[in-house]
């Protein structure tokens, strides 16, 4: 056992007698004077209550008399009474001793019945013990399945038609997501929040492109609520899926003032801006037909002949998986070496996966401008999101792998190692 754990303790058991033994040996002797001097007080101040109600006319004279040859009388009975008070020196003695004992014989036993010696020292065992236990994703899905027969039983449950959808999206489902969020909307009607989850839901269904629906749907929100940060950032994706880049230029730049100065997201927002700066200035540049510009490469010209996939093995390095839990979430993504860090491709997984292989290809592109295929040269990274935010966050686990050829078929693995600061 830890020495300094028993020094502690036994400090500690010191303390709590010093708070209890005190009294108990303490002696008091109560002698008849001192009795004599507090019956003598009590009736002076009798006397004076009584004189003040007399002078108040709360009292006659006739109850004054009365009452003040009472007090008299009560404490020239006092002082007759010869008490004599024998002063016992042993009285809580005997407690005191039994208590010295007691206390820490009583605090080691309850500790050793109780308590746990190795949690002193906790292994990595012990401390993953501590942390509660996930469900299976079997009992997630029953769950789920629970949830979907309650909601056909009692379809005007519009919290949990939403509570659905997020369960469904959860589980990648995404058709069934879209198809309760569609109830959810259809009785909540036009709330920004709710139109934007069932949006954001028939994009995921669409391979996570945006469709004229979905579209019209984000439009509806950011007219019901001009500065919603998430109507903006999907307005202005889907102006730069239909290659209207001023369009989407403006919605950024409006969400981009309204983040905290000099933060991160914020950071990403001006490397989009600056992206679709050059996209306008190169459309700018053309005449005649209208142009829809795709993003050069990493090496300045697109890569259009290269369509395969980019096939990834990713792995939690052992040291790490003590700051991990099941459902974490694990986001495997492809970014450019250089310019905006909006992702090319992107799966989102959870640690309960690992270890995983996944293939990123242009169906998983955030937009058409910005996907693999028009890249020679990107970057692969991997990061465990406890917040399950698609930001990068301190805390977050991450794996890199730079200068990855597309075109490469080989399987490229990937180590999540390193802790965000």
């Amino acid at each position: 056992m830890n020495l300094l754990f028993l020094l502690i303790a036994g400090c500690l058991v010191l303390l709590a007698l010093l708070f209890i033994l005190p009294p108990l040996w303490r002696q008091r002797a109560i002698t008849p004077a001192a009795m004599d001097e507090r019956n003598i007080a009590i009736a002076k101040q009798r006397l004076a209550e009584l004189t003040e109600q007399l002078q108040a006319n709360t009292l006659s004279q006739a109850q004054y008399d009365e009452q003040r040859a009472e007090l008299e009388q009560a404490l020239s009975d006092d002082l007759e009474l010869n008490t004599q008070v024998d002063i016992v020196t042993t009285r809580g003695q005997w407690l005191s001793y039994a208590l010295m004992v007691a206390v820490p014989v009583l605090a080691a036993g309850l500790y050793w019945g109780l308590g746990n010696f190795q949690a002193i020292n906790p292994t990595p065992e012990m401390l993953a013990s501590d942390k509660p236990a996930m469900p299976s994703e079997e009992a997630i899905n029953k769950m789920v399945e629970g949830l979907a027969k309650k909601m056909q039983a009692n379809p005007n449950n519009a919290e949990g038609w939403l509570m659905l959808g997020k369960s469904y999206k959860h589980l990648e489902k995404y058709a069934q997501s879209a198809d309760a969020y569609a109830h959810a909307y259809q009785l909540l009607g036009d709330k920004p929040e709710v139109i934007l989850q069932y949006a954001e839901a028939l994009s995921f269904a669409n391979d996570q492109q945006l469709t004229e629906k979905s579209a019209d749907l984000i439009f509806k929100a950011l007219a019901l609520e001009p500065n919603n940060p998430n109507a903006l950032w999907l307005a202005g994706m889907a102006k730069a899926q239909a290659g209207e880049f001023v369009e989407a230029k403006k919605l950024w730049a409006k969400l981009a003032d309204s983040l905290p100065k000099s933060s991160e997201a914020q950071q990403e927002m001006q490397g989009l801006l600056a992206k679709l700066d050059s996209k306008i200035a190169e459309a700018n540049n053309q005449t005649g037909t209208k142009v829809v510009t795709k993003v050069a490469s990493s090496e300045g010209a697109p890569n259009q002949a290269s369509t395969a996939p980019v096939e990834i093995q990713i792995s939690l390095a052992p040291e790490l998986q003590a700051q991990t839990s099941p459902a974490d979430t694990v986001f495997i993504y492809a970014q450019a070496l250089t310019g905006s860090p909006m992702p090319l491709a992107i799966v989102k997984k959870q640690v309960s996966d690992l270890p995983l292989a996944v293939s990123l290809t242009d169906a998983q592109a955030m937009t058409p401008a910005m996907k693999l295929s028009n890249f020679t040269d990107v970057k692969l990274l991997a990061r465990i999101s406890k917040s399950g935010n698609a930001m990068k966050q301190a805390g977050d686990l991450l794996g890199v792998l730079e200068n990855v050829t597309v075109a490469d078929k080989t399987r490229h693995t990937l180590v999540i190692n390193s802790v965000v600061k």
